[in-house]
C-alpha cells in the first residue's frame, strides 16, 4: 500500500521543481524536419519536440515553460539540454496565405507555400469553393492546431493552375500579399475626392501652357509623370522639368497617403502591373498627356555652361505638354539628326546639349551608375518568354535620366534649406560594421586610398570611382559592392553616396511611387511657407516594407518564368552557355548568361573538390580549379525546383575553370617568353575580365531609390 505522506511528499517536490522552470513568451521558428524551435525575445532558441509542434505553427506567438530535456528527448550535452513545453497560444503568426491543393483519398489538402511548414492543411468540404487537385489558391486559417494538432484552412481565391496564363504574377503577388488592383469600387473615394478639387482654375499656379514642353517616354506609356523643356541663355541653359501633380487633386484624402504607404509603387511585372493610383486618376486626370492643360510642380533650373545647376526654383504651375515623343524618335534625332522632329528642333537641340553637360559635370563630380547590359524579354500569348533580345541603352533615355536626376537633387536641397522633415532618400555608403574591412580591402588591393576618408561625400567618391576603372588586374568595383549598404528614407537630411551628391530625394514619379507623392506634399507646403510635416512620417518605413514585398514578389514570378524559359530549351537540345560569375560564396557562385541575363547556381558543395573561399578575392579555388567574382564560364542547365525559391541550377562544363599549368623553373635563373608555355597568361588573362552588371551581393545600393 503506497504511503499517502510519501506521495504527497513526491507531488510537492515536483510542484517545487516545475516551479523554478523558466516560463516565457517566444515565436515559433520551423524547420523542414517534425521538430521546430521556440525563439525568444534575448534571442535563445529552444527545441520544441515533435509532439508538441504539431499543435503549433511558425509564426506563432507562444507561452512556454523550459526545462530540462529527459533522455528519451534527444541527447544531452554538457551543459544540459532545454525543451520547450508548450502552455497557451499567445497569437497565432498565420492568416492567409497561398498554396497548392492535393487530394488523398476522398479528402483535400492545401499544401502552403510557407518557409520552414512541410504538414498539408485539411480543407473541409463546405470551404472548397469549387477547387480541384492542382490548383493553385489563395486561403485562411480556418481552424489552428493547438487544441487537437488538427489544423484546417477554407479558400478564399482561386487563382489558377499551372498553365493559366500569367499565373506566375498572380501567384507572386498573393503569396507577397500585395494589395490588390483597383477596382472600380476600392477607387471610387479616389475619384469622389478628385471630383471637389478643380485645380486648373486655382489662380495661384504659374501659367506654363505656352512653354513648349514634351514628353519622352516608350510608345505604349500612357501615366506619363513629366515633360522637359529647355531653351539657350545667355548664361548656359534654363531647363524646366514639369512633373505630372497628383497631390492637385488629391492632397484632401488625409487617410490617402496611409493607402499608399501600403502599396510603396506601381509593380511592373513581366507582362502585368499593378497600378499605384487608379487608372482614373493616375491617366484620366494627372498623367501629362499630349495637348491636355495639367496641374503639375515645375523645377526650373539654371544651368551654367560647364553643366552645374546655378539655382532653381520650384513652382505649382498648369502646363500642357505641345508633344509626346518616343525614346526612339529623338534617339534619331540625337544620332543623325532626323527631320522627323523639325517642329521641335529648337527646344530638342537645347535639351541634348544641357544633357551633356548634366552628364559631364556628374561624370567629373559625382558617381555615375555603370552601364549595364540591358535585355528585353518578348512574351508570347500565354504570358511565358518566347526570346530575349540584348538591347543597349538610347542617348534619350539617358536624356530624361539627366534632366530627372537634376530636378530631383535640387528637390533635396528646397526641402533641406527650408528645414523640412524631408523625406529624403540618404545612402551612407560603406556600411557602419564594415568599414573596417573596407579599409583592408583598400591595402590589399589599392594601398594608396586606404588612408581616404571613405565617410565623406568626396573620400567615397575618390575611391569608387578609382576602383570602376578598368585595368585593375580584379574587378575591384564589383567586389566591394557587398559591404556597400542599400540606400534608405530618412526625415533627416543626408548625403547619397551612391550617386556622391550632399542632399537627394525622389519627386519625378508621383503617379508611380508613393515616397515621390509625399515629397510632392511637402514640396507644395513649403511653398507655403510651411515647413512642417504635411506627410505621414511614421509611414517611410511601412513605404520601405512594402518596396521590399513587391521586389520580393518580382524576383520570384521573374525566376519563374525564367525556369519555364530554360526548361524549354533544355528540352528543345539548347542546354549549355555562355555566362559570368556574378556572385561568389564559400559554397558556389552565382552565374550571369552572356545571351539573356537569366542567372542560375553553381553548388561545388557536392564536388569531389574541396574549395577555398577568399573573400579578399572574391574567388574559389581547389587543387585544379579556380573562380573568381566576373570570370567567364561554361556551363550547362540542369533544373529548376518546382518549389521554393525556384532558382534554376546550373551545372559546370567539363574543363570549366581549369588552373592553367604552372610554368617549369629555368635553368638559368631568367625566363624568356617564348620559353612560357601556352596558356601560361590566361589566369591574368581571365582575372581582367569584367563585365558591368557582375553585382557581388544583393545589398548593392540603388542610387535613386530604396
Amino acid at each position: 500500500m503506497f504511503n499517502r505522506n510519501a506521495m504527497a511528499q513526491l507531488k510537492g517536490l515536483r510542484e517545487e521543481l516545475e516551479a523554478q522552470n523558466e516560463r516565457t513568451e517566444a515565436t515559433v521558428k520551423g524547420t523542414q524536419h517534425r521538430y521546430g524551435f521556440a525563439v525568444t525575445a534575448d534571442g535563445r532558441e529552444i527545441f520544441i519536440p515533435p509532439d508538441e509542434m504539431l499543435k503549433v505553427l511558425p509564426g506563432d506567438k507562444i507561452a512556454i515553460c523550459i526545462r530540462p530535456a529527459k533522455k528519451t528527448e534527444g541527447k544531452q550535452d554538457k551543459a544540459g539540454r532545454t525543451v520547450a513545453d508548450i502552455e497557451r497560444l499567445v497569437e497565432s503568426g498565420l492568416n492567409e496565405f497561398v498554396g497548392s491543393v492535393v487530394q488523398k483519398g476522398k479528402a483535400t489538402f492545401v499544401v502552403p507555400d510557407l518557409p520552414n511548414l512541410s504538414r498539408w492543411l485539411f480543407i473541409p468540404p463546405h470551404a472548397r469553393n469549387g477547387i480541384a487537385a492542382g490548383d493553385l489558391v489563395a486561403c485562411a486559417l480556418l481552424r489552428h492546431p493547438f487544441k487537437d494538432g488538427k489544423p484546417s484552412a477554407k479558400v478564399l481565391k482561386h487563382l489558377g493552375t499551372a498553365q493559366t496564363p500569367g499565373i506566375e504574377n498572380q501567384y507572386c503577388a498573393a503569396r507577397a500579399a500585395l494589395p490588390a488592383e483597383w477596382s472600380e469600387k476600392s477607387a471610387q473615394p479616389l475619384v469622389q475626392a478628385a471630383a471637389q478639387q478643380n485645380p486648373l482654375q486655382d489662380t495661384s499656379r504659374l501659367d506654363l501652357t505656352d512653354l513648349p514642353f514634351v514628353s519622352i517616354d516608350g510608345a505604349r506609356t500612357v501615366d506619363i509623370d513629366d515633360a522637359v523643356h529647355a531653351e539657350v541663355t545667355q548664361r548656359g541653359w534654363q531647363l524646366s522639368v514639369a512633373v505630372a501633380d497628383p497631390t492637385a487633386y488629391l492632397s484632401e484624402m488625409t487617410e490617402l497617403p496611409l493607402w499608399l504607404a501600403e502599396r510603396g509603387a506601381s509593380v511592373y511585372f513581366h507582362g502585368d502591373v499593378i497600378p499605384m493610383l487608379p487608372e482614373a486618376i493616375g491617366q484620366a486626370l494627372c498623367a501629362l498627356a499630349e495637348e491636355v492643360a495639367r496641374p503639375a510642380l515645375v523645377c526650373q533650373m539654371q544651368i551654367a555652361e560647364n553643366g552645374e545647376i546655378e539655382s532653381y526654383a520650384f513652382h505649382k504651375a498648369i502646363v500642357r505638354s505641345h508633344a509626346k515623343l518616343t525614346y526612339s524618335t529623338v534617339e534619331r534625332y540625337i544620332v543623325g539628326g532626323s527631320d522627323e522632329l523639325i517642329a521641335h528642333t529648337n527646344p530638342l537641340e537645347a535639351l541634348v546639349q544641357v544633357y551633356r553637360k548634366l552628364r559631364e559635370h556628374r561624370e567629373a563630380h559625382e558617381l555615375v551608375m555603370e552601364t549595364r547590359k540591358e535585355y528585353r524579354w518578348i512574351l508570347d500569348e500565354n504570358k511565358q518568354i518566347d526570346s530575349i533580345e540584348r538591347f543597349e541603352k538610347m542617348a534619350s533615355q539617358y536624356l530624361v535620366e539627366e534632366c530627372m536626376i537634376a530636378a530631383n537633387k535640387c528637390a533635396g536641397k528646397f526641402l533641406r534649406d527650408a528645414g523640412a522633415p524631408g523625406p529624403f532618400v540618404n545612402h551612407q555608403g560603406f556600411r557602419t560594421d564594415r568599414l573596417g574591412e573596407a579599409k583592408t580591402f583598400l591595402q590589399k588591393h589599392r594601398e594608396d586610398l586606404s588612408d581616404v576618408e571613405m565617410e565623406t561625400v568626396t573620400g567615397y567618391r575618390t575611391v569608387l570611382a578609382d576602383l570602376g576603372q578598368h585595368g585593375h588586374a580584379l574587378p575591384l568595383r564589383d567586389m566591394v559592392n557587398r559591404l556597400l549598404s542599400r540606400a534608405h528614407l530618412s526625415q533627416t537630411a543626408g548625403p547619397h553616396m551612391g550617386l556622391a551628391t550632399e542632399v537627394y530625394t525622389n519627386f519625378t514619379s508621383p503617379l508611380r511611387k508613393a515616397l515621390d507623392f509625399y515629397v510632392h506634399l511637402q514640396i507644395s507646403a513649403c511653398l507655403a511657407e510651411d515647413p512642417s510635416a504635411h506627410y505621414p512620417v511614421a509611414q517611410l518605413a511601412e513605404i520601405t516594407r512594402s518596396l521590399g514585398r513587391s521586389r520580393a514578389a518580382i524576383n520570384a514570378a521573374d525566376r519563374r518564368l525564367a525556369a519555364n524559359y530554360l526548361q524549354k530549351l533544355k528540352a528543345a537540345g539548347q542546354d549549355r552557355f555562355n555566362g559570368t560569375v556574378s556572385h561568389i560564396t564559400s559554397s558556389g557562385f552565382t552565374v550571369k548568361l552572356d545571351d539573356s541575363g537569366l542567372e542560375g547556381l553553381i553548388d561545388l558543395r557536392p564536388e569531389t573538390e574541396k574549395f577555398s573561399f577568399d573573400k579578399w578575392t572574391m574567388s574559389l579555388t581547389s587543387t585544379t580549379r579556380r573562380f573568381q567574382l566576373a570570370q567567364a564560364v561554361d556551363v550547362r542547365f540542369v533544373d529548376a525546383p518546382v518549389e521554393g525559391d525556384f532558382l534554376s541550377r546550373f551545372a559546370l562544363v567539363d574543363g570549366c575553370g581549369i588552373k592553367p599549368p604552372k610554368e617549369p623553373k629555368a635553368d638559368t635563373g631568367s625566363t624568356d617568353a617564348s620559353d612560357s608555355e601556352p596558356g601560361s597568361d590566361l589566369t591574368a588573362e581571365t582575372a581582367t575580365k569584367t563585365v558591368a552588371d557582375a553585382d557581388a551581393s544583393a545589398d548593392t545600393p540603388n542610387p535613386t531609390s530604396p
